[in-house]
């Protein structure tokens, strides 16, 4: 559903981009936004927001291994904690890549009205 929320293929020029869906839905007011806000702001919003998921799903990732003990790739000793954090941070990066759980298309609508606001 994260991905039904922005066309991640669509292009930057908004007369050339398909309609943005949020929730199934067109989005009226974020195409409405996106011919107020340049393609370069546009581009930065996505990087922002991807990272910002990313920051998130690595805290998550973080969490979820931290309790594991023992041997092996995610066992409990100094050399493998610092292993198992670049995993982890590698593990978030490409998640939000590939779309992650839907943060990164809500916080990118909201910086792109944020901006369209303040331009229009």
């Amino acid at each position: 559903m994260a991905n039904s929320l922005i066309n991640p293929t669509a292009s930057s020029n908004p007369a050339k981009a398909a309609m943005p869906m949020r929730y199934g839905r067109p989005d009226f007011q974020l195409a409405d936004a996106l011919t107020k806000v340049s393609p370069e702001k546009q581009a930065k919003a996505k990087a922002s927001s991807q990272d910002f998921e990313a920051m998130f799903l690595n805290s998550m990732f973080s969490q979820m291994t931290s309790g594991i003990k023992g041997e092996g790739p995610f066992g409990d000793t100094k050399s493998t904690g610092v292993w198992r954090s670049m995993l982890t941070d590698q593990y978030s990066k490409n998640f939000a890549k590939a779309g992650g759980i839907g943060i990164s298309t809500d916080v990118y609508r909201t910086l792109i009205l944020q901006q369209a606001n303040r331009a229009g």
